[in-house]
């Protein structure tokens, strides 16, 4: 048996199957192995017929003594069987499976598991579940414990039982994974046996992913550059002295690894991780510089429009003066300059061609899919990647994502910068908040966003604040005050419009949807509301901040909430994202942190990012075997992303 192989090479499962069972993410057989139970129902107990009450769950095996369909008074179709064992008969009734009368016969033995009822004036078991035992000497769903799994249209727990069950038979000679893992997980033969597979079998998990990662690094490594990169030390310290401000000692930092990593042989592959406002995108156009200098172009991948114009407008500024040209790509901007040295853009610069793309910076790496990377990054002749991003990491979740990265982290914030502070407001003093950003607006000629979760109303959550509808109560409210709105819904010249007039101070107030999280500079923008708080998660919720505090001026963020404001009052205290990130992360898990659509993301199926001990053991131990990796064809073969779904993101 192969673990790579297709669940189509397991007898029964033809095309429809597997398409259906591509729902639950099983395209192999050791997707269907680690597809793990969520919980088990102990049916190892066999009750006597005589025994059995009203309102209890049993398991019982019996005789068939007769079965047929039949109509009740109301015309419903039934099936009726009776069975009995040594303490006496019960009636059986199913609904509407009338195959039933063709599969069970008169004086088979069937295993039954259901819920004791009354049907009309006779106790019967109501529509169980079963289990043919003649000629059947391993029981799997009845006489032990069982385990329920996640289902989907068209694939039962008892159809994923009968598959995986014989599958658990053949796994002696599959090293390294422990076979009585697997076995335990599925079919304990008590619950004292699960946590440990469990465990273990997380740990299986976490050093695939660890080994993919040291794969796609060596091979990464072994690109060899036709053009390798002089760093010209002068002249790139010339450049950073004639900027406007003083980098960081974290910027510093990162850019000595970043500068090193471009002057080797083979393509840099690293991630710049850093909080809102701590100068990544600073970093990155030295790197730019570096680029140009050595005669290569450099493309800057940004995740939204909003976004590649704030680059945009950062990087003219600062190369112009240089001779540098930059230039856009978006949706609304689809002509450039062959000799433009710079080129800003979203996902409309991909369906370009470049003639020598040196460097390839990712903003934001997260919100793009793997295939868009990887087209990305074949923007040249194996160019240097630079991917950023402003979402706070946890340690636990950047060592099992980014193994195949290099990581450099910003650390601390400009200088002059204060901490944005931050209040969480309950509904009661919405009316003296308001007043208080009225005379912030006046008195300090500040600026404010107001952030809605939804942009229009919806039906099913119509408490919640959206942007169209808050736009027209707040222009009462505020009505001495011009007001902007902004959303993902406005076309592209409209947003443009919208943002220039409050980056240029001719509105006083921008209410938006969570479009902003990333992108806008707005340094007079001083005061950040965000209603529905709570129904952000923390990381979210300081990215959302971050678009305050940009200048040396005091800035504030409310947030409007009466419900979870134990969590949210972590803001009031923490400034840190990767602190908030941890917080988020033991209160929330990945997948809320990230959102359930973020693209490339690894979603961990068995083991949790918050398990540092299990995450730190498993990279060790796969460092220890990936010289000798080549002893093991089939973990080399189940490390390949295209073949098992497991270590293979979204």
């Amino acid at each position: 048996m192969d673990l790579a192989s297709p669940v189509t090479s397991l007898p029964g499962v033809g095309p429809i199957m597997a398409k259906k069972l591509s729902k639950l993410g099983l395209s192999s057989i050791f997707d269907l192995l680690y597809h793990l139970p969520f919980r088990y129902e102990d049916r190892s107990q066999i009750s006597s017929l005589f025994t059995v009450q009203p309102g209890e769950t049993v398991t019982i095996i019996g005789k068939i003594e007769s079965i047929k369909n039949e109509f009740t008074r109301s015309r419903k179709l039934i099936q009726k069987a009776v069975v009995s064992d040594d303490s006496g008969p019960i009636d059986i009734v199913w609904f509407n499976q009338t195959f039933l009368t063709r599969t069970l016969r008169v004086g088979d033995i069937i295993g039954l598991h259901g819920k004791v009822d009354f049907f009309g004036p006779k106790k019967s078991i109501i529509s169980p579940d079963y289990e043919q035992t003649t000629n059947n000497p391993a029981l799997i769903h009845m006489g032990r414990i069982v385990p329920i799994y996640p289902e989907t249209a068209g694939v039962s727990s008892k159809w994923l039982r009968a598959k995986i069950f014989p599958l658990l038979g053949h796994l002696d000679n599959i090293p390294p994974f422990d076979p009585n893992s697997l076995r335990h997980i599925h079919f304990p033969e008590s619950l004292d046996q699960v946590a440990p597979a469990h465990r273990r079998l997380a740990f299986d998990e976490l050093f695939l992913l660890q080994l993919t990662s040291l794969i796609h690094k060596q091979s990464w490594h072994q690109i060899k550059l036709t053009h390798p990169f002089h760093i010209d030390q002068a002249k790139i310290l010339q450049f950073v002295s004639s900027l406007p401000f003083t980098l960081t000692p974290s910027q510093n930092q990162s850019l000595k690894e970043i500068l090193a990593d471009l002057s080797l042989p083979h393509p840099m592959n690293r991630l710049l991780e850093g909080d809102v406002g701590s100068g990544k995108t600073v970093v990155a156009t030295i790197a730019a510089y570096s680029t140009h200098l050595n005669g290569f172009q450099t493309l800057i991948l940004a995740p939204t429009q909003i976004l590649a114009s704030q680059h945009y407008i950062t990087l003219k500024s600062l190369f112009e003066p240089l001779g540098i040209n930059v230039d856009i790509i978006t949706s609304s901007h689809k002509a450039i300059q062959q000799a433009s040295h710079v080129i800003v853009g979203t996902h409309a610069l991909l369906n370009k061609s470049f003639n020598r793309i040196g460097l390839v910076v990712i903003d934001e790496q997260h919100r793009f899919g793997v295939t868009q990377r990887t087209l990305a990054a074949s923007k040249g002749e194996s160019p240097h990647i630079l991917t950023m991003t402003a979402t706070p990491i946890p340690r636990t979740v950047a060592l099992s994502l980014y193994g195949d990265l290099d990581l450099s982290v910003l650390t601390d914030p400009p200088q002059g910068r204060l901490k944005v502070k931050t209040w969480v407001v309950p509904e009661t003093k919405r009316a003296a908040a308001y007043e208080w950003i009225k005379s912030l607006i006046t008195d300090r000629q500040s600026q404010a966003f107001i952030v809605c979760p939804f942009i229009e109303e919806s039906e099913s959550v119509k408490s919640v604040k959206a942007a169209t509808v808050e736009f027209k109560k707040l222009k009462e409210t505020f009505a001495k005050n011009r007001l902007g709105l902004l959303h993902g819904k406005l076309k592209a010249k409209e947003k443009d419009e919208v943002i220039n007039k409050f980056r240029a101070g001719e509105l006083d107030i921008l209410v938006t949807t969570p479009v902003v999280e990333v992108g806008l500079d707005i340094p007079n923008a001083t005061l950040m509301v965000i209603e529905a708080a709570e129904r952000f998660g923390l990381a979210q919720l300081h990215q959302l901040r971050g678009r305050v505090g940009r200048s040396s001026d005091q800035s504030y963020c409310l947030l409007f909430s009466d419900s979870d404001t134990q969590r949210l009052k972590a803001l009031e205290t923490h400034h840190s994202g990767i602190e908030l990130a941890e917080i988020d992360l033991r209160l929330r898990g990945p997948g809320q942190i990230y959102g359930t659509a973020q693209h490339g993301t690894p979603q961990l199926k068995i083991a949790a990012y918050t398990d540092l001990s299990l995450i730190e053991k498993a990279k060790k131990e796969a460092k220890e075997i990936f010289p000798d990796l080549d002893q093991y064809p089939l973990l080399h073969k189940l490390t390949q992303k295209d073949k098992i779904a497991l270590v293979q993101p979204n």
